[in-house]
């Protein structure tokens, strides 16, 4: 009898049934448990650089989100290819060349939605902020999980 073979070692799930019957596993939603534990840390250092970089720096709100949502996204790469989506099966290289694309994507979404909030709302800058990181970051998830890390 052979030992089982541990989660992160298993294959990913691609080929199987809809996008959205693969997203809605159990192991999935663990990787999304993870991947909130690490956007929530690394989101509030992007905050950070925001807050500093509007506050301090005098900076306009939304060149100030994009360059705090680049400095977040980069170290969430790296925890995310190490907790994550472990045991992927895609290069370091071609792994972050994907992600920076992905994240290229979150940035646009991001910084419309935050020009279009800003323009349209009363909100504060920093409540638009958090409104926006929800949904760019389910987006860039789903883009991550699938086509870069192919862990779904």
């Amino acid at each position: 009898m052979t030992a089982p073979i541990p989660q992160a070692e298993l294959p990913p799930d691609t080929g199987r049934g809809s996008l959205i019957a693969r997203l809605l596993r159990v192991r999935v939603g663990w990787m999304l448990v993870r991947n909130t534990i690490v956007s929530s840390g690394v989101f509030l250092v992007g905050l950070g650089v925001l807050w500093l970089l509007v506050e301090q720096g005098g900076m306009d709100e939304v060149p100030a989100s994009g360059i705090g949502f680049a400095v977040a996204n980069s170290l969430h790469y790296m925890l995310g290819r190490a907790w994550i989506f472990r045991g992927t099966t895609r290069g370091v290289a071609s792994g972050y060349a994907l992600f920076l694309i992905n994240g290229g994507i979150g940035l646009a979404l991001t910084m419309a939605l935050m020009a279009v909030l800003l323009a349209l709302t009363p909100i504060n800058y920093l409540v638009a902020r958090v409104l926006v990181s929800v949904i760019a970051g389910l987006f860039i998830f789903v883009l991550n999980a699938a086509w870069n890390f192919r862990r779904v």
